[in-house]
């Protein structure tokens, strides 16, 4: 370990990882072609060393494998949802039992520390045990009531939309691989997944494991490439979830929109935090750092604007930036990193770019602010900034890096206004020791999420609840029942009892209308009491 200021940082021999050259050639002969693919070189962000070479599709590919899937899904649909479920908890199993491979390579692919990695398998695994264990009940049809006097009798049915295709991003490949194909599975579809090009042996190696666990082959295939491959994959595909940045999402909604086919779409943020005057500050400066550096930053819900109580801004800042400055970055395969790296050379140039022009125009730098290119290409300081004014990149854009600004409020109704003026709605994070007033402030902010007392983890863990966002932050949901009904047709099937719900063909139309304003009035009455209206 060496000392750079107050910054540690970690510059050990690399460790072997658990993975094998040989088991990346095998994996790239899982991605679906129809003929000859382009092969592409994929790079470890850690050290810009080859990793792999993957074959790159073509449109037609795309086109292919969906019709591969298509005809795959029928069977599947079939199946009892409790032989799925059983399919998806072996999955579940196999992916604990080999998660020493997998984090490994998650991490070559991606350059985050190995924490972030294991987090992002233990959210794949609650995925995978969750919507196994929910689905069967709430797929079977659902008796619902029917029209007055019992005259009908009145069942739900959910039916699988056919084939959903998948765009995933490079920050959390493992568990994108599996939030959002899992429940589309469960409920009785064909995915085709396109991840992103950086990461696609993560995502090939998730297909390996479901079909080992006893997915049908066929159900789950796997198309790389770039944005030619996701435009082919929205001209074909019966619904879409992106999980992408938001001008991306803008783009395959109007696409889909040509087709009338389904989205599901969470897309950027620029998430707030707001530490009130009675916050635990020791907790509160804990938490903003798992929530602006967890991922280096590169996370949906991540946190990017901090807004501190005049009153306690000195004692949080100095506690948060204390905090900051002794994270440990590095290139480990093991829990000594605290941080790891960006990802993509495009997302470190903007991380640059939004802290250059920042202090050019007078924010000022409290820690961090340098890329460090003695660890790594695409290593940069966790960056605390203040002074952080309206004209600058970092106030309003997605930074999406290890970045975070910081901001002193007096006044709760301004800060408020404030805190929505943004574009964006994903995730919020209170901090207060008075929870009643924190979750009546929670429900004033525009966000799809908002955590009190914690940053992120705690909404994004409870499954039965969703996740999504407002405004520009995407449209639908994931989690709970609603991350699974997204991928059904509804359909009502109605039963006539007793006589029409129109009246018999003897009853004159006069006595019928009149006949029926009574009950209607009746019926008020009745359901005013019952619901206490």
């Amino acid at each position: 370990m060496i000392e750079t200021g107050r910054l540690r940082v970690i510059n050990p021999p690399r460790e072997t990882p658990q993975f094998t050259p040989e088991l990346l050639e095998k994996l790239a002969r899982r991605v679906f072609l129809s003929g000859q693919g382009t092969p592409h070189t994929l790079h470890s962000p850690f050290d810009g060393k080859v990793l792999g070479v993957i074959p790159l599709c073509s449109p037609e590919d795309v086109r292919q494998a969906v019709e591969r899937a298509r005809q795959a899904q029928p069977a599947w649909a079939r199946m009892d949802a409790r032989s799925r479920a059983r399919i998806m908890l072996r999955f579940h199993d196999l992916l604990l039992q080999r998660q020493a491979e997998i984090l490994d390579l998650t991490q070559y692919e991606t350059g985050k520390a190995r924490r972030d990695a294991q987090e992002e398998l233990l959210d794949a695994a609650i995925v995978a045990q969750y919507y196994a264990t929910r689905s069967p009940g709430w797929l079977r049809p659902r008796r619902v009531g029917g029209t007055f006097l019992g005259l009908t009798q009145t069942w739900e049915y959910r039916h699988p939309v056919g084939v959903v295709g998948v765009i995933s991003p490079w920050n959390y490949p493992l568990a994108m691989a599996v939030s959002e194909p899992i429940p589309a599975l469960m409920a009785g579809n064909a995915v085709v997944l396109k991840p992103d090009l950086q990461t696609t042996f993560t995502a090939l190696w998730i297909q390996a494991l479901m079909e080992e666990a006893g997915l049908p082959r066929g159900l789950f295939q796997i198309v790389a490439g770039g944005s030619e491959v996701g435009e082919a994959l929205v001209a074909t595909a019966d619904f879409i979830a992106l999980t992408g940045s938001t001008p991306t999402g803008r783009k395959v909604a109007r696409q889909a929109g040509e087709r009338l086919i389904g989205v599901s779409l969470e897309l950027g943020g620029k998430n707030p935090m707001l530490v009130l005057e009675d916050a635990n500050l020791e907790a509160a400066a804990e938490g903003a750092v798992r929530g602006a550096f967890a991922n280096a930053g590169q996370l949906c819900v991540s946190l990017e604007r901090i807004y501190v109580h005049e009153k306690v801004f000195e004692a949080f800042t100095r506690r948060f930036v204390e905090k900051t400055s002794s994270l440990r970055l590095g290139a480990t395969l093991d829990h000594r990193s605290q941080m790891g790296c960006l990802t993509v050379q495009r997302q470190f140039d903007t991380v640059l770019a939004h802290v250059q022009d920042a202090v050019a125009k007078g924010a000022r730098v409290l820690t961090g602010g340098r890329p460090r290119p003695d660890l790594g290409p695409l290593f940069f300081e966790p960056t605390i900034l203040t002074d952080v004014t309206p004209e600058m990149r970092v106030y309003h854009e997605e930074t999406f890096g290890p970045v975070v600004s910081l901001y002193k409020f007096s006044d709760l109704e301004q800060v408020l206004a404030q805190i929505n003026q943004s574009e964006y709605g994903l995730n919020a994070s209170i901090w207060s020791r008075n929870l009643r007033k924190a979750r009546a402030l929670a429900s004033r902010i525009q966000a799809g999420t908002v955590n009190i007392n914690e940053s992120y983890a705690a909404a994004w863990a409870s499954m039965d609840a969703t996740m999504g966002g407002f405004k520009a932050s995407g449209l639908g949901r994931r989690h709970g029942q609603e991350g699974l009904y997204r991928f059904t047709e509804p359909q009502t099937i109605a039963i006539e009892r007793l006589m029409p719900i129109t009246g018999p063909a003897w009853l004159p139309r006069g006595w019928y209308g009149r006949i029926a304003t009574a009950l209607l009035k009746a019926l008020k009455r009745l359901y005013r009491l019952w619901y206490r209206l």
